[in-house]
């Protein structure tokens, strides 16, 4: 009998649920039917026109302004004939042993030639075919192409390049006159500008991009000479290079020339070279093939706190001498090593790049009104300010790498050379890995306690990309004698952090 009612009661719950079930849904469907016959207030909001006219006057700025400045820019591609050298790395039984089989040379290799060949980007400056680019995409080109937006082709001839800041201008002769695209300034840019960058990226023709202005007066990153970047997350990608960066009113405010990248790839940080400092450029590039620049002739560095104690500084800002060329500018102007220089021309100096980019812009023969302080008194010294000698320009202004560099802080004693295309492929080193390898360490360094080896590739310092000698250079002379420091390593393909104290 339980056993039955049991199941009777389960019966009569399963049928009372059924009904609780299907009056709730009829309840539903009522109500749905009832919503549809008479909006209420659970509607979903409606859009109308007025809400999203924002948005659509955006987008039709973006495409307005897409279509009037595409014409006026280029497809560069280049053919470049780049001759190799064996490096005397591969001489060092060391690497022979360290990297096995790539260094059967038999008592060393003749260069070797081969052909390269790379896609840019460029924007029309004159109706008669002068085109603006960058440096590094005409480089080592020996034919140069371009590409119009209605698809011609034109051979291009090289007028004018200057590797210090990563410009070049070009000249095609065309056929019609050409669209010029508009100047705008880079100083009326502001942090979190709406900009489109342009350009072919990877060969994408008239491809654009948006973002907006991330920062300013970026520098110190170890790309060019003269920095003085905008940064922006409008995504530039390999073939941007050299394409315009333009504000919503059309106007070119910077060209787009380099990515932060830790796997060769966009990751959301780009750089442009300011128009002002293009625009700067522009005159001598066209009439004299390069620029000419105003140079004191000294060694900078930046004053860390380390320094400012050292010197018994009032504060953090300035730059301090660490050495004067002979009979240079500042050499007969009696400025000596270890002066701090804290203005120039009425002007506080922030950095060494503020100086360093300030006192190019001198014109050669005018004198400069420094600031500065020697053995804690204040002094002012005029400066004729000389032209910066053509061998230190072509170099990219610093002096010849020495084979061994020595600096006064946890760095002593590594021995780095470039990663240059010799060295890649006889490491099998892919192109997603930048830096300079090692080459050498001294007995008892900082650099051999901590675990670093000879064939160690050294990628950044304290976070910074290292790019070459001479960005390595750069950030190692800015470390102080009592700082610690922490290097970004790849061994065996693998990346790991090595940290140096003193």
């Amino acid at each position: 009998m339980k056993s039955s009612i049991r199941k009777v009661l389960s019966l009569g719950a399963i049928g009372l649920a059924g009904l609780i079930a299907g009056l709730t849904l009829a309840s539903h469907l009522n109500w749905i039917g009832n919503t549809i016959a008479k909006p209420g207030k659970s509607d979903p909001p409606s859009i109308s026109q007025k809400d999203i006219e924002p948005g659509l006057a955006l987008q039709k700025a973006f495409v307005t302004v897409s279509n009037a400045v595409i014409p006026s820019v280029v497809n560069i591609s280049t053919t470049s004939l780049i001759t190799t050298h064996p490096n005397p790395i591969f001489n060092d039984p060391f690497f022979r042993q360290f990297f096995g089989a790539p260094f059967n040379h038999g008592g060393g290799e003749a260069p070797q030639k081969h052909v390269e060949r790379s896609l840019g980007s460029g924007f029309i400056i004159s109706s008669d075919g002068y085109i603006v680019t960058n440096y590094h995409v005409i480089k080592h080109a020996t034919k140069v192409t371009v590409v119009l937006s209605d698809k011609s082709s034109y051979r291009a001839t090289v007028i004018g390049k200057d590797p210090m800041t990563d410009v070049a201008v070009i000249k095609i002769h065309p056929k019609h006159s050409l669209p010029v695209i508009q100047w705008g300034s880079s100083r009326s840019v502001s942090v979190g500008t709406i900009v489109l960058a342009m350009g072919s990226p990877f060969g994408l023709t008239q491809s654009v991009t948006m973002g907006i202005v991330s920062a300013l007066k970026r520098s110190n990153m170890g790309i060019e000479q003269y920095e003085n970047f905008i940064q922006t997350d409008a995504a530039i990608n390999p073939g941007n290079s050299g394409g315009p960066l333009v504000n919503l009113e059309g106007e070119v405010i910077g060209m787009n020339t380099a990515i932060y990248t830790t796997n060769g790839g966009y990751e959301g940080i780009g750089f442009a070279i300011p128009v002002d400092m293009v625009k700067r450029e522009l005159k001598d590039l066209m009439t004299k093939g390069k620029v000419v620049r105003g140079w004191l002739g000294v060694s900078i560095q930046n004053v860390t706190p380390v320094i400012a104690k050292q010197f018994h500084l009032p504060g953090h800002t300035g730059v301090l001498v660490s050495d004067v060329l002979p009979n240079s500018p500042a050499s007969k102007a009696g400025m000596k090593r270890g002066d701090v220089i804290l203005g120039l021309n009425g002007q506080d100096v922030m950095d060494a790049n503020d100086l360093r980019l300030r006192v190019s812009q001198i014109l050669p023969g005018n004198d400069a009104e420094l600031s500065i302080i020697r053995n804690g008194d204040r002094k002012s010294l005029t400066v004729r300010v000389g032209e910066l000698p053509e061998k230190l320009s072509m170099m990219g202004g610093q002096s010849p790498v020495p084979g061994n560099t020595h600096f006064d802080n946890v760095l002593n004693g590594i021995d780095v050379t470039n990663l240059d295309n010799g060295i890649r492929g006889q490491l099998n080193i892919p192109d997603s890995i930048s830096g300079v390898i090692i080459q050498a360490i001294a007995p008892g360094s900082q650099a051999e306690a901590s675990g670093l080896k000879r064939g160690d590739i050294i990628e950044e310092i304290d976070r910074h990309p290292v790019r070459d000698v001479r960005s390595y250079i750069n950030a190692a002379r800015h470390i102080g004698k009592r700082e610690n420091v922490l290097l970004t390593i790849v061994r065996n393909g693998r990346h790991s952090y090595v940290s140096l104290s003193p």
